[in-house]
């Protein structure tokens, strides 16, 4: 019970390592303002809670953010890394809970689209009540701004409820979708390392 214990921690410190590194490589989409980066830091955090459980994944996600605040710091007083957090919490928590219920290949895509789904709604909720308005306060930028930076991209961005369905939402779909299939095509030959 011991051994296991401290293998699981290993994987775990190990994968949240992998998580963290992974968010140094970074890039916008045409589809939203650049403030909107996309990285593949949850596909380690996926395969973490696919190979040892939901309880696994909450930690590795919390470790990623843990070791960013670290190394790299905060611009929002902790506002966007706790909202990293939640919405890297709605893709991949549903997606391990369907998956761990039936370990099949069916299963993890039904998972993965599952937690697409509650990303997209989270990023919606949070940009719209949370992130923007902190976005605005901390960088001493105008809402006005932030929406006109949308509406660069998106012409029909209006206001802060167009930005979140028209800039964000498109863009945490595009973001799920690979993530997703990233996760899909390593999972099955990155799986037996873990499971040793």
């Amino acid at each position: 019970m011991k051994n296991s214990t401290t293998s699981i921690i290993a994987k775990i410190a190990i994968l949240g390592a992998v998580a963290f590194i992974l968010m140094f490589f970074d890039f916008p989409l045409p589809i939203a303002p650049s403030f909107y980066k996309l990285d593949f830091s949850e596909v380690a955090v996926l395969i973490g809670g696919f190979a040892m459980g939901w309880k696994s994944a909450v930690a590795i996600e919390a470790l990623k953010i843990v070791l960013s605040i670290l190394f790299k710091g905060t611009s929002t007083a902790y506002v966007g890394e706790l909202a990293n957090f939640l919405t890297g919490c709605a893709l991949v928590l549903p997606a391990v809970i369907v998956y761990q219920n039936n370990k099949t290949k069916e299963n993890a895509i039904k998972g993965l689209v599952l937690g697409t789904i509650c990303f997209i709604i989270v990023g919606v909720i949070l940009n719209y009540f949370v992130l923007l308005p902190a976005y605005s306060y901390f960088f001493q930028m105008p809402m006005e701004a932030l929406i006109g930076m949308g509406s660069a991209i998106v012409p029909l961005i209006k206001d802060r409820l167009t930005f979140v369905l028209l800039a964000t939402s498109p863009f945490n779909l595009v973001k799920g979708f690979l993530v997703s299939l990233v996760t899909i095509l390593l999972y099955k030959h990155i799986s037996p390392l873990l499971h040793r």
